[in-house]
């Protein structure tokens, strides 16, 4: 089996916005060259193929899907998609694949066999929510999810509201728990350790903003609501 095929990490929106306000030129032009697919969710990669400019070409095209059900076995058995040197496309949810995201065990088996990896610039939320934060930029780190439970989930914002003395914290939530760990925050963290919320980045109503707890508390009626959003926390 000659494996000398590529993947192609294509980065997509991060919304429901025009591709085309958000990623590079280079992302078009490699996009028709590929007919395979490895991608989180199907019908968000044909979607967002159709709007960049593949419409009326989705049906040529080849899915496979690899998300957090994917089992190990399964992810190996996708090396024969690179045979006789053929070009794979890795597309996430959302954003860039291969970040807080499953398909980098696809990336992690094209390493193991010498298959090339080409990445392509597109928009990060972690990034765009670090920057915008006016946190500590230089030393940061990215944390995930954190416990849902309440008593759990305390502890953890504790520990790293203490890491973030020295390093700027920053996770992420399941959407429709937003407002509960945003509460969980403003009980838990101190009123002077600062807090940037960022939500729904790139899109239309885009909202970024870094206040300290005891500012947030004054905030009457905010909510996040069901938007993508990152959290960014930082001690002083």
């Amino acid at each position: 089996m000659a494996l000398t095929g590529k993947l192609y990490l294509i980065p997509s929106p991060l919304g429901d916005g025009a591709p085309e306000n958000v990623l590079p030129a280079p992302v078009f032009q490699i996009l028709p060259q590929i007919k395979r697919y490895v991608v989180e969710e199907v019908r968000t990669a044909r979607r967002f193929l159709s709007s960049a400019g593949l419409k009326g070409h989705i049906e040529e095209l080849e899915f496979h899907t690899l998300n957090e059900h994917t089992s190990p076995q399964e992810v190996e058995a996708m090396l024969p998609l690179f045979e006789d040197g053929a070009a794979v496309g890795l597309i996430s949810e959302a954003g860039l694949p291969a970040v807080a995201d499953p398909g980098a065990r696809l990336v992690a088996l094209c390493h193991r066999h010498g298959i090339e990896v080409v990445p392509f610039v597109g928009p990060s939320s972690l990034m765009m929510a670090l920057m915008s934060s006016g946190l500590d930029g230089q030393s940061f780190a990215f944390n995930g999810y954190i416990p849902a439970k309440a008593d759990e989930r305390k502890q953890a914002l504790k520990a790293l509201e203490k890491r973030s003395y020295h390093q700027t914290q920053i996770l992420i939530e399941t959407p429709y728990r937003n407002d509960s760990l945003f509460q969980d925050m403003l009980i838990t963290l101190n009123p002077s350790t600062r807090l940037s919320i960022a939500a729904n980045i790139t899109c239309p109503d885009q909202f970024i903003r870094t206040l300290t707890v005891a500012q947030w508390k004054k905030q009457q009626g905010f909510t996040i609501g069901k938007r993508p959003c990152v959290f960014l926390i930082q001690a002083q």
